[in-house]
């Protein structure tokens, strides 16, 4: 059987074997770039670093593209971070998220990490552990997993487990952190010593205003009982002004799996719920949700019956306005991600046909300024591996690089 400490030895192996399979990553992203051009416009698409999976990207407001990724098994893995300076080729060397090996998960494809950058272009990461990290006797059980970067830029914290007064974690969590120091870590949960059942679950919210150092204990989100589906995942966001944005999947009855909006306009205070999109299903869809944030306000994105919408987040109340579909039929399209450039153009990119234990196809479609479909558009197939999905950030020249 092998230690986590020989599981760290193989990730790192690999890992300085990472300048060659990078510049090979950076002569595709290159050509990629030379065939597509027109008018400056461009959509580049990179595999991720060192044959991670998962990607997590982030551009900052200095222009640094951040990327977090997983490398190895699906129920115990381990978390890396890397990033590239503008005007630069080639990606950091690899920092180790999680500080005790194999702790990171990425079954289901919703249970993997979560990148945000705050204040003073300082990382954040959280994610679902698992228990290896935790006490056997844990009340607990799984943890949600968070660690930081440090003061220099070198490394991450150790890990912590922010769960006190929740367990039952399934689904992934996720966090979201402004430019003034506060950094909100949601997942969702059933309380201890409370009622079973997904219809009992509840988002939980840990809520930090010194950039991580220290968090306050969870508390629920809302008193709204919506329930929220066990299986699906979270996607967070704080957008420039400092409200913090979250949305899940609830679970009502059992069968009411509805996406909901948690917004709040008190740098994650208090946060109000608002129904977004209805779906009823009795089943879990292991689904996941993106955010991001144009000239004329932040983007929601997600999936229902197999098809991704997307909506426009309202600016003096917390709902998102009318849901727009992907162009084309929906075909199993999962796991959302969308980006806009310098020009308020926007690109959506969807992973299609994956499932448990099963890769599938890589999607994208850009908008214009006024939200309506152009004609650059792709698709790879098999361009999603195994627990895969795409992440997508604005390229330096008005163009858009996605990962996979």
């Amino acid at each position: 059987m092998t230690t986590p400490q020989e599981s760290r030895s193989a990730t790192n192996t690999a890992v300085q074997q990472r300048p060659f399979r990078q510049a090979l990553a950076v002569m595709a992203l290159l050509l990629v770039v030379g065939t597509t051009r027109a008018a400056d416009k461009a959509v580049a698409v990179l595999q991720t670093p060192d044959d991670g999976i998962q990607p997590q990207a982030v551009v900052d407001a200095n222009g640094v593209l951040h990327l977090l990724y997983f490398k190895g098994k699906p129920i115990g893995g381990d978390l890396f971070y890397v990033r590239r300076e503008p005007g630069k080729e080639r990606f950091s060397e690899p920092v180790a998220v999680n500080s005790v090996a194999d702790s990171a998960m990425a079954m289901g494809s919703i249970r993997g990490g979560q990148l945000a950058v705050g204040k003073g272009g300082r990382v954040h990461v959280a994610w679902n552990g698992t228990t290896r990290s935790t006490p056997k006797d844990s009340p607990t059980g799984t943890p949600m997993s968070y660690a930081r970067l440090n003061d220099a830029g070198t490394a991450f914290e150790p890990q912590r487990n922010l769960m006190q007064g929740s367990f039952g974690l399934d689904g992934g969590g996720t966090v979201a952190a402004d430019a003034q120091g506060n950094v909100v870590v949601a997942w969702h949960g059933l309380k201890l010593g409370g009622e079973a059942g997904e219809e009992n679950r509840q988002v939980w919210i840990a809520r930090s205003t010194d950039e991580g150092k220290t968090f306050a204990a969870e508390k629920p989100a809302t008193a709204k009982a919506t329930g929220a589906c066990g299986c699906c995942g979270m996607g967070g966001f704080a957008d420039a002004k400092g409200n913090f944005y979250f949305l899940y999947r609830a679970a009502g009855a059992k069968v009411h799996r509805d996406i909901y909006l948690l917004a709040s306009g008190d740098r994650g205070k208090s946060f109000e719920a608002t129904k977004v999109h209805p779906w009823e299903i009795m089943a879990c869809p292991m689904s996941s949700e993106a955010f991001a944030e144009g000239p004329d306000g932040v983007v929601a994105a997600w999936e229902t019956d197999g098809q991704i919408y997307t909506g426009r987040v309202a600016a003096s109340k917390p709902e998102v306005g009318q849901a727009t579909a992907a162009p084309g039929a929906a075909r199993g399209r999962k796991h959302p991600a969308v980006a806009f450039n310098a020009r308020g153009e926007m690109i959506l990119v969807w992973a299609e046909g994956t499932g448990w234990q099963k890769g599938g196809a890589l999607v994208w479609q850009v908008y214009d300024k006024a939200g309506k479909p152009t004609a650059e558009k792709g698709r790879i197939d098999d361009g999603i591996p195994v627990w895969g999905l795409p992440a997508v950030v604005a390229g330096p020249d008005g163009g858009f690089v996605i990962l996979h």
